[in-house]
């Protein structure tokens, strides 16, 4: 069964997009810990990061530094906090969670919420500072 990540590559449920390109996909996480926290993944069905192909897991931390550089440009914060877990979701993703303190990283805080308006903007905005 595919994942809920295949299902959005796929076009089956839909996500707040930032970017994409034949191997990878960046969008928002809909359970943010910051604003402009954002999921980059292959798309390639793959659960474990460490089992993702040489290239393309190199292709994949490359695509994340775009994006994550984009956030900076429009999220206040002091840098962009990189974390794997892999547990959540069966499928390879990072997270690139803009920081103000060591804190805004932990994943028992309660998640922000924002309507789906406030998202639609949030991604818009990053995407627009890729091309910068």
């Amino acid at each position: 069964m595919a994942t809920i990540f295949t299902r959005i590559v796929n076009g089956e449920i839909p996500c707040y997009k930032i970017a994409e390109d034949e191997n990878y996909l960046a969008f928002l996480d809909i359970n943010p810990l910051q604003e402009g926290h954002t999921l980059v993944i292959p798309k390639k069905e793959i659960n474990y990061i460490f089992d993702v192909e040489d290239e393309l897991h190199s292709g994949l931390w490359n695509f994340a530094r775009k994006i994550g550089k984009a956030i900076e440009k429009v999220v206040p914060c002091q840098r962009i906090g990189i974390t794997v877990i892999g547990l959540e979701v069966p499928h390879a993703h990072i997270h690139l969670i803009p920081l103000r303190t060591m804190y805004d990283m932990d994943f028992r805080k309660p998640k922000l919420k924002f309507t789906p308006e406030e998202f639609a903007a949030i991604a818009k905005k990053i995407a627009e500072a890729i091309q910068k």
